[in-house]
């Protein structure tokens, strides 16, 4: 007699469990689909997308960054610099955009290059 009312127990107890993770597991989708509505924000996919930008520099001019590289030049940019200067970049790039000022853009670009260049090279060899 006391093994069914063990077995009884032990089912009512797993029985228990189960009804207990099917609850976690409830909750875990809830959060996960707000979290998944809030990424989808533009305000949240444009911050994203600036900070896998701003990543994506870093690493692969991350010499020309660092205060010791060509950066030093550059005044020091460093990630937060950059970061923090994101809004006024994408303002001036929204405004070349609307204004139709993207060939011109390049040139100025182009020509800002070619100077950097000139300055690196005219720095190395005095």
């Amino acid at each position: 007699m006391t093994n069914k009312h063990e077995d009884e127990a032990a089912l009512a107890a797993e029985k228990q469990r189960l009804i207990r993770e099917g609850e976690l597991l409830r909750i875990k989708v809830v959060h996960s689909k707000a979290l998944v509505g809030q990424a989808l924000q533009p305000d949240a996919l444009m911050h994203g997308a600036v900070d896998h930008a701003v990543a994506l520099a870093q690493a692969r001019l991350g010499g020309l960054l660092q205060p010791g590289g060509a950066g030093g030049m550059l005044g020091g940019l460093n990630f937060k610099s950059i970061k923090s200067l994101m809004p006024y970049a994408l303002t001036v790039g929204s405004f070349i955009a609307r204004r139709r000022l993207i060939k011109p853009a390049l040139v100025v670009a182009a020509l800002a290059g070619v100077g950097v260049a000139w300055l690196l090279r005219h720095k190395r060899q005095a």
